[in-house]
Parts: structure tokens; sequence; C-alpha cells
């Protein structure tokens, strides 16, 4: 892949603001770049999904809400009860948060059960599960892809964003060759430009979570100027 066109990458990217001091006029104005640039969904804090869905009425853009976020560390219900109600309020996409410390304790039924239970809240409407993969082992890595994979959800994702490190090559690559053809994978957290865009494109994403979409996609148009 020695290049992609601005427009199909957009359809690549979830163009993100997850500040907790994020204002409605600057989710106004993610709604308003996402429409322009044609970036595949907005990301979201669940609170946010209501004005989102005003702002975006009418445009072909999804909203994507983020649930048990950042931390993954509530209890499994509330996470289900959170990802329903976002989708009664415009959510197209949910993304969770798994529980770490239970991946981390061995305890996999729970992490099984706790995904199972967004899962079933989430209906039709795809999921994808965040592993925070800066805080696991490898071994840890592959044992979550095997849990979604297993409960067939729609993507994996590398990194909330908000812990230690994001997305990195060879955590993407190891996500897709553990879960295979058939999931998802989104790398979010660190991908700021057009080449680390591309390489993780290139690793096996299918999807990635940036607040630098436009950078992005100008990197893309300016990359495209040589050929």
């Amino acid at each position: 892949m020695a290049h992609l066109e601005p427009q199909a990458l957009a359809q690549y990217i979830d163009h993100t603001l997850l500040a907790p001091d994020a204002s409605r006029e600057q989710i106004a104005a993610l709604c308003r770049e996402a429409a322009e640039h044609g970036f595949y969904s907005v990301c979201v804090n669940s609170g946010q999904v209501p004005h989102a869905a005003q702002c975006l009425e009418g445009q072909r853009v999804n909203i994507c809400a983020v649930v048990g976020f950042p931390l993954g560390a509530g209890l499994s219900d509330t996470k289900a009860f959170e990802a329903e109600r976002a989708i009664a309020a415009g959510a197209g996409e949910v993304d969770m948060v798994l529980n770490i410390g239970w991946l981390k304790d061995g305890l996999f039924d729970q992490v099984r059960d706790d995904i199972a239970q967004v899962l079933q809240a989430c209906g039709q409407v795809p999921l994808k599960v965040i592993l925070e993969n800066c805080l696991l082992t490898d071994a840890e890595k592959v044992k979550a892809c095997e849990i979604c994979r297993e409960l067939k959800v729609a993507f994996v994702k590398t990194s909330t964003g908000f812990s230690r490190s994001g997305a990195t090559v060879e955590d993407v690559a190891l996500m897709r060759r553990t879960v295979g053809p058939d999931i998802g994978v989104k790398a979010s957290g660190g991908v700021r430009d057009y080449p680390t865009a591309l390489a993780m494109i290139e690793a096996g994403a299918t999807r990635l979570g940036t607040s630098s979409g436009i950078a992005i996609i100008g990197g893309a148009l300016a990359a495209g100027e040589g050929y």
C-alpha cells in the first residue's frame, strides 16, 4: 500500500474528542469537520451523544460513543446500561473498555461476561472492545483478542489514548493475527500523521481513532501530489 487517497482514508477515521472539558461548541466543530472531510464517524463521550446527534442530523456521519471510559473498571451492568442509553440517544457504534484488572488477574470468565453484557445491550450496533495494550503483556493481549473473537464483537481496539501510551504497529499486527480477517482492528492513541496512519493500516487496522484526522488527510493529499 504505497498511498491512500484522502477520500478513502477519511473512511477509516473516527474523528475523536474525548476530553472531559470538551465544550458543546467544540463538539459542534468536531461534527462539522467530520461532515466536511467525510470521516466515518465522530467519537465522543456518551453524555455528548445527544448534542452530536443534533449537530449531525441529515449528515452521513456515524456517532461512536465510548462506554466505561477510560478505566473499564465499573460494574458490567452499568456499562451495559450506558451503552443502551447511548444508542437510544443516537450512537451507531459503541467503544467499551474491558475490565483490565480482571484480565490481568486471569479472571477470563468475568472478562468474557463483562463484554457479553455490553454486546447484548448493543444488539445490532457494532461493539469495539478497548484492550488498553500499554498495560498488558502480549499474552494478555492475545487472550483478550481470543475472547473477543469467540464473542464475535465487531472490533478490537488498541487503546483509550488516556493511559501510558497508544497504538503501536506491532500491537495492531498481533491483534490482526489473533482475531483473523473477520473482526475489525482499531488503532487509537498517537495516530497523528499520514505516515503513522498508513503504517497502522498496513499492519491490519481497519479503523483509526484520532483527533488529528484533518492533519492526516492533509498529509495524504500532500503525498498524492508526488504521483
